[in-house]
């Protein structure tokens, strides 16, 4: 279904994971295809994702289109962690959010005091990713496994509060990042937890630097106003009150004026002003071809 009643956008900010391609493995040559015309156009593109470049069409997103179309595509990665531009068609980092190794390593020991506290409490068992560059992923269930849909699958959070249930943790995921927060007060550190049911992730950064940062970056270039953008994603849905998916981070005190649109099935409450679509990845690129051909 093509959205042809939707105005014609001069930024549009989307997530990569489940709303542009099913999955990180998944061809990216649809999605390319619905960009083209809009960076043809001089219309800005924002992919603002958890991941990394290496995960972006396989760390080949360049390749597709032309410098002069790449003039108009920006990456906003790593949960605030990376913010890049193209110059010459090139891609380079104009301003990162990456921790010093002394920040790193604390945000590894609150993460791991949060492990402990969930053990020692609840008998609660959690495995941690500690890899990512200024993050760590705190997986909550992990025998439930995503494949390569790393995007919030449709019975996780029911499983989740189920989980909570049976192990007494009666408050819940916002009980959860409150625990982040006062850990990390603990390590005078401010840390910014987010979830999606199946993770909790904390790091010093989230998608919110991401959209306020190249928001600022393009606002520099063309007067960019809050209301001619769209912000596009599938994890905007509520694992419980007033704790909603990593895209919702993308609605910060600049960007809240913009249009919101999600594309999961997932029932649940989403923050206000985000239009419940539906459809997925294909309703995402309907809405790219749409907009490719408004003038």
């Amino acid at each position: 279904m093509i959205l042809k009643n939707y105005k014609k956008y001069r930024a549009i900010f989307f997530d990569w994971d489940g709303t542009a391609v099913l999955s990180r493995k998944a061809p990216a040559e649809e999605a390319v295809r619905a960009m083209k015309p809009l960076l043809g156009q001089g219309t800005k593109l924002v992919i603002v994702s958890g991941t990394t470049m290496e995960n972006i069409a396989d760390g080949e997103i360049g390749r597709y289109f032309t410098a002069q179309e790449l003039d108009h595509l920006y990456l906003g990665l790593g949960r605030g962690a990376f913010n890049y531009a193209f110059r010459e068609g090139s891609p380079y980092v104009f301003r990162d959010m990456l921790p010093d190794r002394d920040c790193l390593e604390k945000i590894h020991r609150i993460c791991f005091e949060i492990h402990m506290e969930l053990k020692k409490r609840y008998d609660f068992d959690t495995d941690i990713v500690f890899s990512r560059p200024n993050y760590c992923k705190i997986d909550l269930m992990p025998e439930a496994l995503r494949g390569d849909n790393l995007f919030m699958q449709e019975n996780e959070l029911e499983i989740l509060k189920e989980s909570f249930r049976r192990h007494g943790i009666a408050d819940g995921l916002k009980g959860l990042t409150e625990l982040a927060v006062s850990i990390g007060r603990e390590y005078g550190m401010a840390v910014k937890p987010t979830c999606d049911a199946k993770y909790l992730e904390v790091g010093i950064s989230s998608k919110s630097d991401n959209a306020d940062t190249i928001f600022e970056k393009i606002e520099e270039d063309i007067s960019l106003k809050a209301q001619e953008c769209a912000f596009w994603g599938d994890e905007f849905v509520g694992a419980e009150e007033g704790i909603y998916g990593s895209d919702s981070f993308m609605i910060t005190g600049k960007t809240r004026g913009g249009d919101f649109f999600d594309v999961s099935d997932v029932g649940g409450e989403r923050p206000d002003g985000v239009v419940r679509l539906g459809g997925g990845v294909e309703r995402f690129l309907d809405f790219l071809r749409d907009q490719g051909q408004k003038e």
